[in-house]
């Protein structure tokens, strides 16, 4: 587990690394309840950091539907022995229309008000525009009903836009409930970006799918997907957290129609910048550059070297340079049959 530092951040951040979400976030293939189990050794971690005795107090759950319910919180906090004594829900869902989405609707909520609640939330954030639109609606219902909100716990596969996100509201909550304590945010294995256009291949989705570059990435899932090149150029980290476990076939035919796309388009994509762009920067770069552009320069300046990385930070420096010098040797065309091929096997348990 990891802390961002920074005196200007009102709340606290977090990055958590661990063998099930490495696994769940660098492999499409993790699905259904292994997706959701994949994320439980992590999320225990976390509430023990919080709760050392596991009695330090009593927390609400608030689901986000559908995609908190990826989330294993509930059961992290019955190991932990963090008494749950609330479980709210609300529904924050798209509006389309003529295929093009132009709103988000809460359409259902469930909320007991009281005074003093912890809340613990799980869910994707990319844009943020939904969590800002559920915590604007609990926010309202608890300062209208006479509750108040003392703490919200925030696990996530998330990008940087939580951040400025969480900033602003813990501002604004403090403004209702003078004893709010502020966020504490757990990402799992990196703060990402969004894409801001198609990318080098030409078919991401611009603030959807997550990416790297001027991100901050756990060293150690640099080296877990440095170690599975395959894993390299998926998608992005997540796909579709909600339809991976609850609509699997779907899940799937995003995965292939990704790659499909990518093996139309390979002789039309350089696959030197799409090596550089999966990792964030342009390069060969020094070492030094190396650290900064991918946000690990404090573990440097600390001294302090991630135990599972065999060699450290310079030989995952090494590597990733190593690959960027290798890159237009490689096969995007034979990538894709192979990825296709592995994903048509694999999909055909679930039709």
């Amino acid at each position: 587990m990891y802390e961002l530092r920074d005196p200007q951040l009102t709340n606290r951040y977090f990055i958590l690394s661990g063998r099930g979400s490495r696994r769940l976030m660098a492999s499409p293939e993790v699905v259904g309840f292994d997706s959701y189990s994949a994320l439980l050794p992590e999320t225990v971690t976390a509430l023990r950091y919080l709760f050392p005795s596991g009695s330090e107090g009593d927390v609400d759950i608030m689901t986000i539907l559908r995609g908190g319910l990826n989330y294993p919180i509930e059961e992290a906090c019955y190991q932990v022995g963090v008494r749950v004594r609330d479980m709210h829900f609300v529904s924050c869902e798209r509006i389309i229309e003529n295929q093009v989405i132009t709103g988000l609707e809460i359409k259902y909520e469930k909320l007991r008000i009281t005074r003093g609640r912890t809340l613990i939330i799980g869910d994707i954030i990319a844009t943020g525009d939904t969590l800002r639109m559920c915590l604007d609606e609990v926010v309202d219902r608890f300062r209208r009903k006479g509750g108040s909100i003392r703490k919200i716990i925030f696990f996530t596969i998330g990008g940087t836009r939580a951040i400025s996100l969480m900033e602003r509201m813990a501002e604004r909550i403090s403004a209702y409930f003078p004893e709010f304590e502020g966020f504490e945010c757990f990402f799992y294995e990196g703060i990402f970006t969004v894409y801001r256009d198609k990318g080098v291949s030409g078919i991401n989705v611009p603030d959807i799918d997550f990416g790297w570059k001027d991100g901050v990435v756990s060293p150690e899932f640099r080296r877990y997907v440095l170690d599975r090149p395959d894993a390299l150029f998926e998608k992005c980290i997540i796909y579709d957290g909600g339809a991976r476990r609850y609509e699997i076939p779907v899940h799937f035919e995003e995965v292939l129609a990704y790659w499909r796309g990518i093996l139309e388009r390979a002789h039309l994509i350089d696959i030197g910048a799409l090596v550089a762009e999966k990792l964030g920067y342009a390069g060969p770069i020094p070492y030094e550059e190396w650290l900064e552009k991918t946000g690990l320069s404090g573990l440097e300046e600390s001294g302090w070297q991630p135990p599972l990385l065999i060699g450290g930070l310079h030989t995952l420096w090494e590597d990733e340079q190593a690959l960027l010098r290798r890159a237009p040797e490689l096969s995007l065309k034979e990538l894709a049959e192979r990825r296709i091929k592995e994903i048509v096997q694999i999909s055909s348990r679930y039709e």
